[in-house]
């Protein structure tokens, strides 16, 4: 194997065979974990951090869509939820997932202690994210799965032919670059925050968009990223519920008057632009209280930590960018397998564009958790099949010349940090990234443009670790992606709102596919009127 400039030539490479390559640790990429084996595969799963208490999933307490299989009842909450997908959800994968969550959570019982209530039916719906995970860990491991920990992906790679035939990272704790030769390979390696302090989400930066972009994979929905959530000044927990009872402060102690429902984050954003935001949640529910040490237990911890009340004390609050994870882009998948438009490489929960079951509304929450769980359990499963049809591993293997993987010495000038910042500078504010116009959307990129050029051509390697470099590369991507979509869809749908276009178009009834690397190029994919009809008084 050559090993890029990035590693020390004299470390130790692992080089694995296997069938099936899962990168990813977290919800989605546990259920391909386990899926792909029951196809009689071999998989090895690796993961940026440890496989079960890293990623978004294990630090919440993830509902699911859970709907019985009663008459009328899948229809209805389909219907309901195409009611708000602003015309590009698809019905019939929304059944699907639907059916994949009601057949799946039960077969975790020897894994996790779902609670019964005082009549003895046990419940699904929620569970309690660190046992999740734990539990999805202990059943990859128990089906014979090769889980390497610690040793983030950092570039697919090909056979003599083109095809992807694996991938190759470092090793964070052993030391040394890995190397694993694989029929197929599913990318669930999360969505892009942004490090945006989000918690969960610090090894959410892309990495798997630009993964599969270098070998030429589309993505789709990535206008779509501008979801943001409240958190308490100073600390990285998101949960947002027991914000709708809070009251709400400006600097001067005047009532501010923040809407609970739709309008809640642009009222308190755009307070937040004039000063800072106090809030305290004198009126959550005595009920409520009581619960919330077992359903959300490390909600009070910032507040406990610093000894506030926030039941009786004002504390200021912020918004944390959330960018794909809660949003709704990634990688665009094609089939029922969720391979994505690379033979051989399939995506699964944030790595794949949710647009399928959200359209242009936040992909977060319940339905996210089960696009998770069944679309890592159709990635597993297609990357299997696939696999079993390529048993050839001997090939010699080559990477796709990754940005972020090539040491520049000479020309590199800008510290990793500062690049980093510039990214965020564009991301993460709200009167960039959530109040949309074209003028701004226009110098974000022009911006995002001059750090691509940095990135490409004088980014800071450090042989020793080269995971950072590869983590900005993917961040700078997926920025670009972001805005670049956003500048293509001249109207307001969903999440993604512009002041210079405040209505919904016809014009944009359809998918908005982007690729490319140095060039991103987009294609808008027309949403046919039998799948999804668009709802009564759609502007035209």
């Amino acid at each position: 194997m050559t090993i890029t400039s990035a590693y020390a030539a004299s470390r130790t490479t692992l080089d694995l065979v296997t069938d099936v390559l899962v990168i990813g640790g977290g919800l989605a990429g546990t259920w391909a974990a386990f899926a792909a084996p029951r196809e009689g595969a071999r998989v090895i799963l690796v993961d940026k951090g440890y496989c079960g208490p890293s990623g978004v999933t294990a630090s919440a307490g993830p509902g699911h869509w859970w709907v019985p299989p009663l008459p009328g009842a899948r229809e209805a909450a389909i219907d309901k939820r195409l009611g708000s997908a602003h015309g590009l959800a698809d019905a019939r994968w929304m059944g699907r997932i639907i059916d994949t969550t009601w057949t799946s959570l039960p077969t975790l019982a020897d894994y996790y202690e779902f609670p019964q209530d005082e009549h003895g039916v046990t419940h699904y719906r929620g569970l309690r994210g660190p046992e999740y995970l734990r539990g999805l860990r202990r059943l990859v491991l128990d089906s014979g799965v090769t889980i390497l920990d610690h040793s983030p992906a950092l570039e697919l790679l090909r056979n003599d032919q083109g095809d992807v035939a694996g991938a190759r990272g470092w090793r964070r704790q052993a030391g040394g670059a890995w190397q694993v030769r694989a029929g197929a390979v599913v990318l669930a390696s999360g969505g892009c925050a942004f490090l945006s302090r989000l918690l969960g989400c610090h090894t959410n930066t892309g990495d798997g968009y630009l993964m599969a972009a270098e070998a030429g994979a589309e993505l789709s929905g990535m206008e779509f990223s501008s979801y943001y959530c409240i958190a308490a000044a100073g600390s990285s927990l998101t949960r947002s519920m027991v914000y709708s009872f809070g009251e709400y402060f400006d600097g001067a102690d005047r009532p501010l008057h923040i809407p609970t429902g739709p309008g809640f984050t642009d009222a308190l954003a755009k307070a937040l632009i004039e000063g800072p935001v106090y809030c305290r949640l004198n009126r959550v529910p005595a009920q409520i209280r009581a619960q919330l040490p077992s359903i959300q237990p490390n909600l009070m911890l910032p507040f406990d930590r610093r000894g506030i009340d926030p039941y009786r004390d004002k504390f200021a609050v912020t918004l944390h960018a959330e960018g794909t994870v809660r949003g709704v882009g990634g990688l665009r998948v094609i089939d029922d397998n969720c391979q994505t438009t690379v033979p051989g490489v399939f995506a699964a929960g944030d790595a794949a564009s949710r647009e399928l079951i959200a359209g242009a509304t936040s992909g977060g929450g319940a339905q996210n958790s089960a696009w998770a769980l069944s679309s890592g359990q159709w990635a597993g499963r297609g990357a299997a099949r696939l696999a079993r049809q390529k048993p050839d591993r001997s090939a010699s293997l080559q990477g796709f010349s990754g940005v972020g993987l090539q040491s520049r010495p000479a020309l590199a000038t800008t510290q990793p940090s500062e690049l980093i910042q510039r990214i965020q500078a564009e991301v993460h504010p709200p009167e960039k990234n959530l109040f949309r116009s074209g003028n701004q959307i226009g110098r974000s990129l022009t911006a995002l443009e001059n750090v691509w050029d940095e990135v490409r051509d004088g980014l800071q390697v450090d042989e020793h670790n080269p995971l950072r470099a590869r983590e900005i590369a993917a961040m700078a991507a997926t920025a670009r992606w972001c805005y670049s979509a956003a500048d293509q869809r001249k109207e307001s749908r969903g999440m993604h709102q512009r002041s210079d276009a405040p209505e919904q178009n016809r014009l944009f009834d359809g998918h908005l596919r982007i690729a490319g690397i140095d060039q991103p190029w987009t294609r808008f994919d027309p949403v046919p009127a039998s799948v999804n009809p668009l709802p009564q008084g759609h502007a035209q």
